[in-house]
């Protein structure tokens, strides 16, 4: 693959966890998904309708993967009868609000803001954010991506690529740190809080995963809530396709095309690492993480209010 080939890749691709990626499938209900030993409840009744005076987030145009961790409605339903909170926690892809849209980030009230970019993911696209919030940088992966990109020769091998990135989460120290980082400082700081990487979809979706596990969200609603980015950024993982297969063919979109978006296999094949390394979340995040019981009696609390 020539170097102009790689170039292009990596500026239109690159971005989350491994890949600016841009989305899937929306909400569907299924069978509880088998992973031994992981703690995610079985499914449960997933209750996505709004039931009290909540105020929807809006779906902002120029941050389109920009949403609430917790769900719509009254929260995503929990296996005990709950409901997670709305409000707290939310999940973004790069934050580059157009003015409008930085309008309604500002009246969030945003409290802290965690970038899980990479320094030269930063570098090349800081955020605009409100006057207010914290600004932290958390650096999750590293690596020559660009390398990593030009290695692929077919679709096959790009849906690989992104199953190992998710096993990644579990396998390397130095991520697994990251994600404890951000935790860590989700559960130590008050009020409404963001964290996002460039398409907030791999690094941002194995976090907002790891919460709604700690919350007792069930399994299946877990994984709905993670194909939800191919919704959300539907048009822009077209516009991006597009252009890869305007520059440089057909051919070579389709190579990259599973790395635009998410798919179930991704998921689970972290989570599947998770359970041969571990067992259980918890035991990710006791061991794993190094969390303290305290700290995760402090998100689920958070998650619960």
């Amino acid at each position: 693959m020539s170097r102009r080939v790689t170039s292009t890749a990596v500026v239109l691709i690159t971005g989350s966890v491994l890949f600016a990626g841009f989305g899937t499938p929306a909400l569907a209900s299924a069978d509880p998904l088998s992973l031994p030993g992981i703690s995610l409840p079985g499914f449960g009744s997933s209750d996505f309708g709004s039931a009290g005076p909540v105020v929807e987030t809006p779906r902002l145009a120029s941050v389109d993967n920009f949403r609430d961790v917790g769900g719509s409605g009254r929260g995503y339903a929990t296996t005990h009868g709950g409901h997670v909170t709305r409000g707290l926690f939310y999940r973004s892809n790069v934050l580059v609000p157009n003015d409008q849209d930085l309008a309604v980030l500002t009246g969030l009230g945003l409290t802290a803001v965690y970038d899980v970019r990479t320094v030269e993911e930063v570098a090349a696209k800081p955020d605009r954010l409100p006057a207010g919030p914290r600004y932290l940088g958390i650096p999750i992966l590293s690596g020559d991506l660009g390398a990593a990109v030009a290695q692929l020769k077919s679709p096959a091998d790009a849906v690989v690529f992104m199953q190992q990135m998710n096993r990644s989460f579990v396998d390397d120290a130095a991520t697994r740190a990251g994600f404890a980082q951000l935790l860590t400082s989700l559960a130590d700081t008050d009020g409404p809080q963001v964290f996002h990487c460039t398409a907030g979809k791999d690094r941002t979706g194995w976090a907002s995963a790891l919460l709604l596990s700690i919350a007792g969200v069930p399994q299946d609603t877990i994984f709905d809530d993670y194909l939800l980015t191919n919704e959300y950024t539907a048009a822009s993982m077209k516009v991006t396709y597009d252009q890869i297969a305007a520059s440089r063919g057909e051919a070579v979109a389709q190579i990259y095309q599973p790395l635009l978006g998410v798919d179930r296999s991704y998921l689970e094949a972290g989570l599947g690492r998770l359970t041969e390394q571990y067992g259980t979340v918890d035991r990710y995040l006791s061991e794993g993480l190094g969390l303290s019981a305290a700290t995760v009696d402090r998100l689920r609390g958070k998650l619960l209010s």
